[in-house]
Protein backbone atom coordinates (compact mmCIF):
# COMPACT_ATOMS: atom_id res chain seq x y z
CA UNK A 1 0.00 0.00 0.00
CA UNK A 2 1.43 3.32 -0.99
CA UNK A 3 -0.25 5.54 1.61
CA UNK A 4 2.13 6.55 4.40
CA UNK A 5 -0.73 6.39 6.91
CA UNK A 6 -1.24 2.68 6.17
CA UNK A 7 1.95 0.95 7.29
CA UNK A 8 2.96 -2.73 7.07
CA UNK A 9 4.87 -4.16 10.03
CA UNK A 10 6.66 -7.48 10.45
CA UNK A 11 5.39 -8.76 7.12
CA UNK A 12 1.75 -7.98 8.01
CA UNK A 13 -0.20 -5.44 5.98
CA UNK A 14 -3.37 -3.69 7.08
CA UNK A 15 -6.41 -5.08 5.23
CA UNK A 16 -9.01 -2.40 4.68
CA UNK A 17 -12.32 -3.12 2.98
CA UNK A 18 -12.89 -0.81 -0.02
CA UNK A 19 -16.17 0.37 1.55
CA UNK A 20 -14.50 1.42 4.83
CA UNK A 21 -13.68 5.08 5.48
CA UNK A 22 -10.21 5.89 6.80
CA UNK A 23 -9.37 9.56 7.29
CA UNK A 24 -6.04 10.51 5.75
CA UNK A 25 -4.70 11.64 9.14
CA UNK A 26 -5.41 8.29 10.83
CA UNK A 27 -2.56 5.75 11.23
CA UNK A 28 -3.07 2.04 10.68
CA UNK A 29 -0.02 -0.10 11.41
CA UNK A 30 0.54 -3.83 11.05
CA UNK A 31 -1.93 -6.69 11.36
CA UNK A 32 -5.16 -4.67 11.23
CA UNK A 33 -8.36 -5.72 9.50
CA UNK A 34 -11.06 -3.09 8.88
CA UNK A 35 -14.42 -4.46 7.68
CA UNK A 36 -17.04 -3.09 5.32
CA UNK A 37 -18.70 0.17 6.32
CA UNK A 38 -16.36 0.79 9.27
CA UNK A 39 -14.99 4.30 9.75
CA UNK A 40 -11.68 5.47 11.20
CA UNK A 41 -11.75 9.20 11.96
CA UNK A 42 -9.03 11.92 12.13
CA UNK A 43 -5.85 11.13 14.03
CA UNK A 44 -7.04 7.75 15.31
CA UNK A 45 -4.20 5.23 15.66
CA UNK A 46 -4.58 1.46 15.27
CA UNK A 47 -1.29 -0.27 16.05
CA UNK A 48 -1.05 -4.03 15.65
CA UNK A 49 2.67 -4.74 15.89
CA UNK A 50 2.36 -7.65 18.37
CA UNK A 51 -1.17 -9.07 17.85
CA UNK A 52 -4.13 -8.59 15.48
CA UNK A 53 -6.71 -5.79 15.54
CA UNK A 54 -10.10 -6.53 13.97
CA UNK A 55 -12.59 -3.70 13.37
CA UNK A 56 -16.08 -5.01 12.54
CA UNK A 57 -18.67 -3.87 10.04
CA UNK A 58 -20.05 -0.37 10.57
CA UNK A 59 -17.92 0.18 13.69
CA UNK A 60 -16.71 3.76 14.17
CA UNK A 61 -13.35 4.70 15.70
CA UNK A 62 -13.54 8.43 16.40
CA UNK A 63 -10.94 11.19 16.46
CA UNK A 64 -7.79 10.62 18.55
CA UNK A 65 -8.79 7.12 19.68
CA UNK A 66 -5.85 4.76 20.23
CA UNK A 67 -6.17 1.01 19.76
CA UNK A 68 -3.21 -1.27 20.43
CA UNK A 69 -2.91 -5.06 20.48
CA UNK A 70 -0.04 -5.96 22.83
CA UNK A 71 1.53 -9.40 22.66
CA UNK A 72 -1.01 -12.04 23.67
CA UNK A 73 -3.96 -9.64 23.59
CA UNK A 74 -5.55 -9.27 20.15
CA UNK A 75 -8.20 -6.58 19.86
CA UNK A 76 -11.62 -7.39 18.49
CA UNK A 77 -14.09 -4.56 17.98
CA UNK A 78 -17.25 -6.25 16.71
CA UNK A 79 -19.85 -4.83 14.32
CA UNK A 80 -21.67 -1.62 15.15
CA UNK A 81 -19.44 -0.49 18.01
CA UNK A 82 -18.71 3.19 18.70
CA UNK A 83 -15.27 4.05 20.12
CA UNK A 84 -15.45 7.73 21.13
CA UNK A 85 -12.90 10.54 20.92
CA UNK A 86 -9.65 9.91 22.76
CA UNK A 87 -10.63 6.47 24.05
CA UNK A 88 -7.88 3.88 24.54
CA UNK A 89 -8.44 0.20 23.81
CA UNK A 90 -5.39 -1.84 24.88
CA UNK A 91 -5.78 -5.56 24.21
CA UNK A 92 -9.53 -5.87 24.77
CA UNK A 93 -12.65 -7.32 23.15
CA UNK A 94 -15.65 -5.05 22.52
CA UNK A 95 -18.86 -6.83 21.55
CA UNK A 96 -21.46 -5.46 19.15
CA UNK A 97 -23.77 -2.51 19.82
CA UNK A 98 -21.52 -1.11 22.56
CA UNK A 99 -20.15 2.39 23.12
CA UNK A 100 -16.82 3.33 24.68
CA UNK A 101 -17.10 6.92 25.95
CA UNK A 102 -14.81 9.90 25.44
CA UNK A 103 -11.43 9.33 27.07
CA UNK A 104 -12.34 5.92 28.52
CA UNK A 105 -9.53 3.38 28.96
CA UNK A 106 -10.14 -0.34 28.41
CA UNK A 107 -7.15 -2.50 29.38
CA UNK A 108 -5.73 -5.97 28.59
CA UNK A 109 -7.99 -8.97 28.65
CA UNK A 110 -11.18 -6.96 29.17
CA UNK A 111 -14.40 -8.16 27.53
CA UNK A 112 -17.15 -5.57 27.08
CA UNK A 113 -20.31 -7.56 26.35
CA UNK A 114 -22.99 -6.61 23.85
CA UNK A 115 -25.05 -3.47 24.35
CA UNK A 116 -22.85 -1.94 27.04
CA UNK A 117 -21.86 1.69 27.51
CA UNK A 118 -18.55 2.62 29.12
CA UNK A 119 -18.88 6.19 30.37
CA UNK A 120 -16.53 9.05 29.57
CA UNK A 121 -13.26 8.80 31.49
CA UNK A 122 -13.98 5.36 32.95
CA UNK A 123 -11.06 2.95 33.39
CA UNK A 124 -11.75 -0.77 33.02
CA UNK A 125 -9.02 -2.78 34.83
CA UNK A 126 -7.24 -5.72 33.17
CA UNK A 127 -9.16 -8.99 32.96
CA UNK A 128 -12.59 -7.52 33.72
CA UNK A 129 -15.71 -8.84 31.98
CA UNK A 130 -18.56 -6.35 31.72
CA UNK A 131 -21.97 -8.11 31.48
CA UNK A 132 -24.29 -7.43 28.52
CA UNK A 133 -26.29 -4.19 28.51
CA UNK A 134 -24.31 -2.57 31.34
CA UNK A 135 -23.69 1.11 32.00
CA UNK A 136 -20.22 1.44 33.52
CA UNK A 137 -18.89 4.61 35.17
CA UNK A 138 -15.89 5.64 37.26
CA UNK A 139 -12.32 4.74 38.09
CA UNK A 140 -12.16 1.86 38.38
CA UNK A 141 -15.20 1.29 36.19
CA UNK A 142 -18.20 -0.22 37.95
CA UNK A 143 -21.56 -1.33 36.60
CA UNK A 144 -24.12 1.20 37.86
CA UNK A 145 -27.20 -0.12 36.07
CA UNK A 146 -28.51 -1.80 32.94
CA UNK A 147 -28.58 0.25 29.75
CA UNK A 148 -32.06 1.19 28.55
CA UNK A 149 -33.45 0.23 25.14
CA UNK A 150 -33.39 3.95 24.29
CA UNK A 151 -29.67 4.21 25.12
CA UNK A 152 -28.89 1.15 23.03
CA UNK A 153 -30.94 2.56 20.14
CA UNK A 154 -29.07 5.86 20.56
CA UNK A 155 -25.80 4.07 19.81
CA UNK A 156 -27.28 2.78 16.56
CA UNK A 157 -28.52 6.26 15.60
CA UNK A 158 -25.05 7.74 16.20
CA UNK A 159 -23.45 4.98 14.13
CA UNK A 160 -25.90 5.55 11.28
CA UNK A 161 -25.14 9.28 11.31
CA UNK A 162 -21.38 8.62 11.32
CA UNK A 163 -21.75 6.19 8.41
CA UNK A 164 -23.61 8.84 6.38
CA UNK A 165 -20.95 11.46 7.21
CA UNK A 166 -18.20 9.06 6.15
CA UNK A 167 -19.90 8.53 2.77
CA UNK A 168 -20.15 12.31 2.24
CA UNK A 169 -16.49 12.77 3.18
CA UNK A 170 -15.37 10.04 0.80
CA UNK A 171 -17.40 11.64 -2.00
CA UNK A 172 -16.08 15.14 -1.26
CA UNK A 173 -12.52 13.81 -1.37
CA UNK A 174 -13.21 12.27 -4.75
CA UNK A 175 -12.49 8.75 -3.64
CA UNK A 176 -14.57 5.68 -3.16
CA UNK A 177 -12.12 3.77 -0.99
CA UNK A 178 -9.42 4.59 1.56
CA UNK A 179 -6.58 3.18 -0.50
CA UNK A 180 -7.00 4.96 -3.84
Amino acid sequence: MSNSWITPYGGKRPRIHPDAFVDISARIIGDVRVQEGASIWPMAVLRATDAEIHIGQRAAILDLAFIEAPKGYPVRVEEEVLISHGAIIHGAQIQSHSLIGIGAIVLEGVVICRGSIIGAGAVIPPGTTIPPNSLVLGVPGRVVRETTPEERQGIMVQLRDLHLKSRKLMASMGRSSPVE
